[in-house]
Formats: C-alpha cells, sequence, structure tokens
C-alpha cells in the first residue's frame, strides 16, 4: 500500500480539529449556561481569577476553560497583560442573544443531538426511525436558540416581501398558520411584526406547544396567537391566507400528505411559504462545512424523525430544491418558487 504522506498528515490535521471541535461543543455550552461569555464581555479583559469571581464559579476551572477556549479562536489572549477578553467579533457571537450570527445555540444543539448516539447506533441495524420527541429536553431549546437569530434578522425583512402579495396581506390583516412551530419564535416574530393579523401555531410536541403559550404571553401577543398541539397532516382551520413550515417539512414522514393537507385550509389565493435548509440537488453540491453539518443533523435528528412516522419518506435535511418541489406538486400544488436564498437556507413560494 503505498501511502501518500501529504494527503495522510492532512487527514489527520482535520481529524485533530473534529477531535478538538468535540470537546468544544460541551464547553461552549458550560460558559453559555453560566455565563461565562457575557461576564467577559461586559467585564473587558479579566484575569481567570476576576472572571470566576464575576460569575460565582471556581478559578481553577475558569482557568482551564478560558485556556481552551483561546486556543480554539473563541476567546482573545492578552499575554502582556495575561488577561482574556472577547474582541467586538467574539462577544456579538457569543454574548449577544440579539444577534443574527448568535452561535451558543448551534452548540446546544449539536450537544443534545449527540446524546441519542446510542439510540441512533440500534436504528442504523433495524432501521426503525427516532422521534423529536424522544430525544433529550435541550435539543427542543437548542434548536429555538439556533433558529431564531436567522428568523429573527431574514424574515421580516426579506423572505415575508419576496412572496408575491404576502406582505400587504399580513400588514392589512392576515390569517396565518404556523405549522411545526416549535417553541413559537418564528410565530411570536410574525406577530408582534404584523399587528392586524391573526396567527394560529401548531406542532405535535404538547411541552414545546406549552412553552410557546408562555412566550407569546410574555412577548405580549398572547391575544393574538392561539397555541395548538396538532400534526402538520391534522391541523384544524381553513380559509388561511398564509401557511409557513420553517425548516420542518423534511422531517416529516409524509411530507406530501402534509403538502396536500395545506392546501386543504388554505384561501384560494392564499400563500405558502416553506423554509428549508440551503442544499444543491446533487451530493457533490453539497459537499463542504455546511453540508457536512445539515448531513450530520439530518443523520442524528431528521432521517429518524421522519422515519418514526407514516410513509416515512425521509427527505433528509438536504433535500434539494428539485426533491421538495416534487413533493410540494404531490400535494396539488401547481406553482412553486424558489423566492430567496441564503447560506444556510432556501425559501419557497408555493400556491394553487
Amino acid at each position: 500500500m503505498a501511502i501518500d504522506m501529504d494527503k495522510l498528515h492532512e487527514l489527520l490535521g482535520k481529524a485533530v480539529v473534529d477531535f478538538g471541535a468535540t470537546f468544544h461543543a460541551a464547553l461552549a455550552r458550560v460558559g453559555d449556561k453560566l455565563g461565562l461569555y457575557k461576564a467577559l464581555a461586559a467585564g473587558g479583559p479579566q484575569t481567570a481569577a476576576e472572571l470566576a469571581e464575576r460569575t460565582g464559579t471556581k478559578e481553577r476551572y475558569v482557568r482551564e476553560w478560558l485556556c481552551n477556549q483561546a486556543a480554539g479562536g473563541y476567546v482573545t489572549y492578552d499575554s502582556a497583560a495575561e488577561k482574556f477578553y472577547l474582541s467586538e467579533e467574539q462577544a456579538f457571537t457569543l454574548a449577544n442573544e440579539d444577534s443574527p450570527a448568535f452561535l451558543p445555540g448551534m452548540f446546544q444543539v449539536a450537544l443534545a443531538a449527540v446524546k441519542a448516539e446510542e439510540q441512533i447506533t440500534e436504528r442504523f441495524k433495524t432501521g426503525e426511525g427516532l422521534g423529536w420527541h424522544e430525544h433529550h429536553p435541550e435539543l427542543f431549546i437548542g434548536t429555538e436558540r439556533f433558529f431564531r437569530p436567522g428568523y429573527a434578522a431574514n424574515l421580516i425583512s426579506s423572505w415575508i416581501p419576496a412572496l408575491e402579495g404576502v406582505e400587504e396581506k399580513l400588514q392589512q390583516g392576515a390569517t396565518v398558520a404556523d405549522v411545526g412551530c416549535g417553541l413559537g419564535a418564528s410565530t411570536i416574530l410574525m406577530a408582534k411584526s404584523y399587528p392586524k393579523s391573526n396567527f394560529f401555531g401548531f406542532d405535535y410536541h404538547d411541552k414545546s406547544i406549552e412553552t410557546a403559550r408562555q412566550r407569546a404571553k410574555d412577548a405580549g401577543v398572547g391575544d393574538r396567537i392561539e397555541f395548538k398541539i396538532a400534526k402538520a397532516k391534522e391541523y384544524p382551520g381553513n380559509d388561511y391566507d398564509f401557511v409557513t413550515f420553517f425548516d420542518c417539512l423534511h422531517d416529516m414522514g409524509d411530507p406530501a400528505g402534509a403538502a396536500a393537507h395545506v392546501r386543504s385550509t388554505m384561501k384560494k389565493d392564499g400563500t405558502w411559504m416553506i423554509v428549508e435548509p440551503c442544499a444543491g440537488d446533487k451530493l457533490e453540491d453539497n459537499l463542504h462545512p455546511i453540508g457536512r453539518a445539515f448531513y450530520g443533523a439530518s443523520t442524528l435528528l431528521c432521517t429518524p424523525a421522519s422515519l418514526s412516522q407514516e410513509v416515512g419518506l425521509a427527505l433528509g435535511a438536504q433535500a434539494g430544491e428539485k426533491r421538495l418541489r416534487h413533493v410540494v406538486a404531490e400535494g396539488g400544488f401547481t406553482h412553486f418558487r424558489k423566492a430567496v436564498q441564503t447560506p444556510f437556507n432556501l425559501i419557497f413560494e408555493a400556491r394553487q
């Protein structure tokens, strides 16, 4: 066997990075939960002892955590002053929950997902699915924190305006169904932005609906959002002007059946907005860091979720426009177009 040493060293280098990254996900969650990032951003350059005192933690643990974060480029170390601090960019992504680039939720999702490694290993042998409700509870919170910054940055300013006539309807007063709403981040954001419209949020997970109701109340829009436990093929109501699916269609066992139900609940001139992970139609189009992350999430979360349901089509998180178009057409829609695209999402418009 002839080993190309340069290629071997390149592969080993990637492995070392991933080895460290595996530990980093847990340590990023530690920093997020204990407020270490936020205290570091608020207090400026600090020693480990100063940060520990500020956060009510123990200096020896904080010192090792800071060293790890500095080695990974998530914290900056001033060797002359022997202090640690967050640069503007680091603080923007690690300590500011309103930032469109807020990162801790991403690590929270990954860390929660890998807790199911043993169950997923068994599913590889049996072919059975694993529903979202069977995962660690942190997954639901992390998913909301991961998606919310992108929705806050793009939904009102870019995605909805890219749809034909939808923004005007929402401004004048429309009836909206947000299906697969999770903890309600997308529903609440729309309700706050379009006060003349009424919103219904549906999700099959009862604990998520409970949290969504409380969050809507806290946000002052509880009177214009009704959250209900319901599956995508069974949610109630009709004559919706606007139906939204945020990053959930590919998780469904029967997405074509869900599409048909959407069509049956919409007005003739209604619009269905489908937000999906960004993906090309060919495998080779997705062989990059974002594709790698989404294929990882798809293997641990999305594909098992679909396989746990009826039909079990298992589109996966990298389905791509061509396959999604086919699913939507099977549901009876005749109009389907990509309205806008970001590095992380594809936003589609479907109409009858």
